[in-house]
């Protein structure tokens, strides 16, 4: 008797040919994709793939895997800049459209955080807001909206790199603040994981940054969607507003069903203003 199925792969050469497919893509893989490729169904594949992130050969995420260390070479902050800059525009506008004067704002170290001060020193309706930033980029790019913004730098020891200050000393400063907004950056952001950084020194920052604020705004293009790094920064459910650009619904539908709020940064400036989180009594 003949058949016209392929035949199924033992279970050893097939995780082989997982692996081999995650180490050839540039980011997340999805598990239906996966057992397409390999000629078996969605739940044998996610057998598989737990069976080898237990091996440490692949990380899964929510909807696939990614190639272990995907993402792990931190990169100079001047070579990411010229990456997605049309959506991290956007997505500046978008949160700078969240400010309001007489508030006080902590802006992470990053490109689109970066993105973000740019577009705050456009909007010359603002004023009286003071920024607060660990990233001596963004203190610069604000510095031209000086006097309507107060710059506050956080001290601590210089990145060359990111051109961030890190711990110690990076911590003097925040513990006295109550800052209305935290726009945090990161290199990954799944259900599974929250947002997460391929740097722990910056991990460490982000966290002290992020306990500063009110609410939390985490700025990122789509790029950044179904992966995960080494650092945990915030889990969902410590993060209110997700702000993005260039990413696709299926990345998206997760974010939201998870109780956060995403503001797709397509519409104009002066419409994505994000509902205030409920007070608990």
């Amino acid at each position: 008797m003949t058949s016209d199925e392929p035949p199924v792969l033992p279970a050893l050469l097939r995780q082989d040919r997982i692996v081999a497919l995650l180490d050839g893509a540039p980011g997340m893989v999805r598990t239906a994709a996966l057992a397409a490729a390999v000629g078996t169904s969605e739940v044998t594949v996610r057998q598989d793939l737990a069976a080898l992130d237990r091996e440490a050969r692949i990380r899964r995420v929510h909807g696939g895997a990614v190639r272990l260390g995907a993402g792990s070479r931190e990169r100079p902050l001047e070579e990411t800049a010229v990456e997605n800059s049309t959506a991290k525009a956007a997505i500046g506008r978008a949160a700078a459209d969240l400010v309001r004067s007489g508030q006080c704002i902590v802006l992470d170290v990053g490109t689109t955080p970066a993105a973000v001060a740019e577009a705050l020193v456009a909007r010359e309706d603002l004023v009286d807001v003071t920024v607060v930033t660990n990233s001596l980029t963004t203190a610069l790019a604000l510095e031209r909206a000086v006097p309507r913004f107060t710059v506050v730098v956080t001290g601590g020891t210089l990145r060359p790199l990111q051109h961030s200050l890190v711990a110690p000393f990076n911590a003097t400063v925040l513990p006295m603040l109550s800052a209305d907004l935290v726009f945090l950056g990161g290199t990954g952001l799944d259900v599974a994981h929250g947002l997460t950084n391929v740097n722990l020194p910056e991990t460490e920052a982000k966290r002290v940054l992020a306990a500063a604020g009110r609410r939390t705004v985490v700025v990122a293009d789509g790029s950044k969607f179904g992966r995960a790094d080494i650092g945990v920064v915030s889990t969902l459910q410590d993060i209110d507003v997700v702000v993005t650009a260039g990413v696709s619904a299926d990345a998206v539908d997760p974010i939201r069903a998870a109780g956060v709020h995403v503001v797709v940064a397509d519409a104009p400036a002066g419409t994505t203003r994000a509902p205030e989180r409920k007070q608990t009594p």
